[in-house]
């Protein structure tokens, strides 16, 4: 089973200012709950290690998942991909600009390879995307 989950937000700032907090491996990682640390394994920021943590029986280690942003197209999209022995994921950012700022359209689709991968984000991947949302807000330096 696959999961696909999308969220729209409404930023007021420019997209540029987005951007540089999507495409920021750090800032894209730090936020996620499951993710204990990361390193940046290039010098121009598209690929990443992530070390995460799931709260699955069968999964009782860190597993590394290598993330790389297979698209880039400044300021307005970025796709990346990760990949590891327990899923996939493939996650997009669209950036609008509108008279208020920025629509950002954020989509994430999850293969689970382990029984219970998908179940978990399932149930928990509106979370994280309010814990990205919410580090975007902060980082941006504006409130919900």
């Amino acid at each position: 089973m696959t999961i696909r989950v999308e969220r729209v937000v409404s930023v007021p700032a420019p997209p540029e200012r987005v951007w540089a907090f999507i495409v920021d491996p750090e800032k894209r990682a730090r936020p996620i709950s499951v993710v204990t640390d990361f390193q940046l394994d290039d010098d121009d920021g598209r690929k990443a290690t992530w070390k995460i943590k799931l709260p699955i029986p069968l999964i009782n280690r860190t597993i590394n998942v290598e993330t790389e942003d297979v698209t880039r197209d400044p300021p307005e999209y970025v796709k990346f991909t990760g990949r590891s022995k327990v899923m996939h994921v493939t996650g997009e950012h669209e950036l609008e600009r509108t008279e208020e700022g920025t629509q950002l359209t954020n989509r994430f689709t999850v293969e689970g390879r382990v029984p219970g991968v998908e179940r978990f984000f399932k149930r928990n991947l509106e979370a994280e995307f309010d814990n990205l949302e919410d580090a975007l807000f902060e980082d941006l330096g504006l409130r919900l």
